[in-house]
């Protein structure tokens, strides 16, 4: 796995088949640079060497440290430890919000990508501090969610419902408006927030003004055309990803009764969701059941903002940066935000 907030590239590409792609140039030129020319194999992550990967990635992934992430003053950040649920293990929350911003702000409460089984909390926030907490003036708060196959289903989304509820409960002490909280995420951390709307949406709990949901990882099946058009041509591929389901289900992959907290796209129910934003691209593997899920919320007569980058493939905007498309998803992301936390009169105040 790579240092990412997103499940990385390990397929065996066919030549041909990459070469029919529609790729956006930019994104096209930028993979085959860093693969290749997306025609050389790769070793597939399995559960024999899933031990050693995450071990690499560990190694590898950076991590910045408080000191770091405060930028010289510039944002206010610290480790917060939330008491687990019915004494169950406590869980890490690192807040971080811009420190020249007074009163309650609202929040992105975000969870981070790597299939279930890598990433960490820390390593997402630079750009989340510099996208979007200083121009928009939000508070973030990133959770460490436990990974798997060490915690399985449904440690993960619990563990982000309890600490959900705590900032709620906390929210003066923390300088949150509680009324404007989004959930979000990407690939991974993508699908969990799509869970624990879920799971707020049944269970009861602080109702989230928005889920942002980026090239979420929904479906476990494995069964959408995508899934199967854009294996080994994406970043990602099909064994790799059958494995990290396998380490997060355990032995209730695939089963017909498995809850929606642990593949939303099983959910046969999408009412009363909060807004929704779902970005893919038109060349990833996530494609179909991203579409599928805003236009199920639709058919509920809810409210989603569905959008095909086209060209792009799983993580563009992080391996392609600099790109146009890659550009203009940042732009899109960021205007919904700003339209789901406005709230005239209220929030914070710079300078005071």
């Amino acid at each position: 796995m790579s240092p990412h907030d997103d499940l990385p590239p390990e397929p065996g590409r066919d030549a041909k088949t990459w070469d029919a792609v529609p790729f956006d140039p930019e994104l096209g030129a930028a993979l085959a640079a860093r693969g290749n020319g997306g025609k050389g194999a790769r070793e597939p992550l399995t559960l024999a060497n899933l031990a050693a990967r995450q071990e690499r990635d560990a190694a590898a992934r950076p991590r910045p440290t408080l000191t770091q992430l405060r930028a010289d003053g510039l944002f206010e950040v610290e480790d917060l430890r939330v008491p687990g649920a019915a004494g169950g293990r406590d869980l890490t929350l690192v807040s971080a919000r811009p420190a020249d911003i007074a009163g309650s702000l609202p929040l992105l409460y975000y969870l981070h990508g790597g299939g279930m089984i890598m990433g960490n909390a820390w390593s997402v926030l630079p750009r989340l501090l510099h996208d979007w907490a200083l121009p928009l003036g939000l508070a973030v708060i990133s959770v460490e969610y436990p990974l798997a196959p060490q915690a399985r289903y449904p440690a993960a989304v619990e563990d982000s419902h309890t600490g959900l509820v705590w900032v709620a409960e906390h929210a003066t002490d923390l300088g949150i408006d509680a009324h404007r909280v989004v959930i979000g995420g990407k690939s991974a951390g993508g699908g969990l927030a799509a869970g624990l709307s879920l799971l707020i949406r049944d269970r009861g709990g602080p109702t989230p003004t928005g889920q942002l949901l980026m090239s979420p990882m929904l479906d476990d099946r494995d069964t959408t055309a995508s899934s199967h058009q854009m294996d080994g041509v994406d970043t990602l591929d099909r064994a790799s990803l059958a494995t990290a389901w396998q380490a997060y289900l355990g032995n209730r992959h695939g089963a017909a009764d498995l809850p929606p907290y642990a593949a939303p796209a099983r959910a046969t129910d999408l009412s009363a969701l909060p807004p929704t934003y779902v970005d893919v691209g038109s060349a990833e593997m996530f494609r179909d059941a991203g579409v599928a899920y805003a236009n199920a919320i639709w058919q509920a007569g809810g409210q989603a903002e569905l959008h095909v980058w086209p060209g792009a493939f799983h993580g563009f905007d992080t391996f392609a940066p600099r790109a146009a498309l890659s550009r203009d998803a940042r732009d899109a992301r960021t205007r919904w935000l700003r339209r789901i936390v406005a709230s005239p009169g209220t929030g914070g105040q710079r300078g005071q």
